[in-house]
């Protein structure tokens, strides 16, 4: 059996599948590109033999449909699951395309005590409104924030912890590609970034070693991650001595098969990622089962899956892989603490985080500023900027990551607050996480379904109370 499933599931063999299995395929004729978005690949779909490890793509001839295929695949009682090679895109809000800020040195400052994070810093304390702190004093050169998560407090926790910035820590990229190093003439490395801060990826899209940028939602999206700070330049990342794996699973238009995007969690797995961010989704209501398998095996392996649960306009419902296995899902807030009008509700919802926009009707604040990070010029591989229409849950998606590096850094979700879940194969690392930025997050007083546990706080997922009391 396993030598005849080698035999019919090589990508060319589409033909020879549907024959040996004696399988009609209907009339439908195939198309000659990508579908629409949160469609799927022409000729393609994804098919699973009882037995099998995992899931594989294969080729169907150029006259048989791909839903009628697949439907006829599923009546075969040797398949587990047959479904199309769905399309997500990148989980941006549309948004306002202003003139870019222009990218100026405003981030001299330091950290009271300590070498890097500041607090008296230039201008990135008036454009990062999302890191500041939301309760407290404000001096004037840190004001506080609705909206904000204390990327401050949290700083100094990780300082104390001897792992500033999440040192040790390495958080998978899978999106458009990073801006991450000098090729050719094509492109340069964003100046925000520094060369020793990235580990070896991969590019799932174009098939090399070159996981550069042609969009900047991925340079955006690593930047508010691991974006460097103390260095004179631009602006600041959340956990920004953590090392960015980059792990190209969209193009330039920011669409991804599942194929390539299960290829890339098994890659980040198998090169040592703690975190994977996910800031794209499918369409509502598609399953994605080559998603769940590779998502279920970095679960098993420890690693935190962090993904954005979609924008209303893009998508009709909080999607995979949001609504994964193990996977926390991030909804978007604005400037002023409300949730975001693209923020889209449902069971998948776990946690807020900042994505900027304009906030859902009834809010008492109209503050609605985007998220500012340093990328790409639209249009350009080689010249940078800090764009002022960057909104969404893909923002939100990677505050978490980066939270969750920092809460691995502290090393606060193995601490005496969290007692980890107990369920066959769980893994203490990805359910403490989960638990202590659930625990330590804020609520805006809205229902479960739209802020999940509540808008994530930085100072206290990272805040260590020490030992527990021994008994006397």
């Amino acid at each position: 059996m396993r030598h005849e499933m080698r035999r019919l599931l090589p990508i060319s063999a589409g033909a020879t599948l549907l024959a040996a299995l004696t399988l009609g395929t209907g009339a439908a004729g195939a198309a000659t590109a990508l579908s629409p978005a949160h469609g799927f690949a022409p000729r393609q779909l994804i098919v699973k033999f009882d037995g099998a490890p995992r899931g594989r793509t294969v080729a169907l001839p150029a006259d048989a449909g791909v839903a009628a295929s697949a439907a006829a695949l599923r009546r075969n009682p040797r398949v587990e699951y047959a479904e199309p090679n769905y399309v997500a895109t990148a989980s941006a809000a549309p948004a306002p395309t202003p003139t870019p800020v222009p990218l100026l040195p405003d981030d001299p400052g330091t950290l009271a005590g300590a070498t890097e994070a500041a607090t008296t810093a230039g201008d990135w304390t008036f454009k990062q409104w999302n890191f500041l702190p939301w309760a407290g004093e404000a001096t004037s050169r840190l004001p506080l924030s609705p909206g904000g998560i204390d990327a401050v407090g949290a700083w100094r926790n990780l300082e104390a912890a001897g792992h500033p910035g999440a040192e040790g820590v390495t958080v998978a990229v899978l999106d458009t590609g990073i801006a991450y190093r000098d090729e050719g003439s094509g492109f340069l490395r964003s100046p925000d970034f520094a060369a020793g801060q990235f580990v070896k990826g991969y590019d799932f899209v174009d098939r090399d070693r070159l996981p550069l940028d042609e969009n900047g939602h991925g340079t955006h999206v690593a930047g508010t991650i691991a974006e460097k700070t103390g260095n004179g330049i631009g602006l600041t990342g959340l956990a920004y001595r953590a090392k960015l794996m980059p792990v190209r699973v969209l193009d330039k238009h920011g669409r991804g098969r599942a194929s390539e995007i299960a290829q890339g969690i098994r890659f980040a797995v198998a090169h040592h990622a703690q975190v994977i961010n996910m800031s794209f989704n499918f369409g509502c209501g598609k399953e994605v089962p080559e998603i769940d398998e590779a998502l279920r095996e970095a679960y098993a392996k420890g690693v935190v899956a962090v993904a954005s649960v979609g924008n209303l306009g893009s998508e009709t419902c909080v999607s995979e892989p949001a609504t994964g296995p193990r996977v926390i899902g991030v909804g978007g807030t604005t400037e002023g603490g409300c949730l975001g009008d693209y923020s889209l509700p449902g069971k998948g919802v776990d946690l807020l985080a900042p994505g900027g926009g304009t906030p859902e009707s009834g809010c008492p604040s109209v503050s609605a500023r985007p998220i500012y990070q340093v990328t790409l010029r639209p249009g350009s591989t080689r010249t940078f900027a800090i764009p002022g229409n960057y909104v969404g849950t893909s923002m939100a998606a990677a505050h978490v990551s980066a939270a969750a590096a920092m809460v691995i850094a502290a090393d606060t979700y193995a601490g005496p607050r969290f007692q980890p879940e107990s369920s066959a194969g769980a893994k203490p690392r990805v359910n403490g996480v989960a638990k202590q930025l659930r625990r330590t997050a804020r609520s805006l007083a809205l229902a479960p379904s739209k802020q999940g546990a509540g808008l994530i706080d930085l100072a206290r997922a990272t805040e260590y109370f020490g030992p527990a009391p021994t008994a006397g």
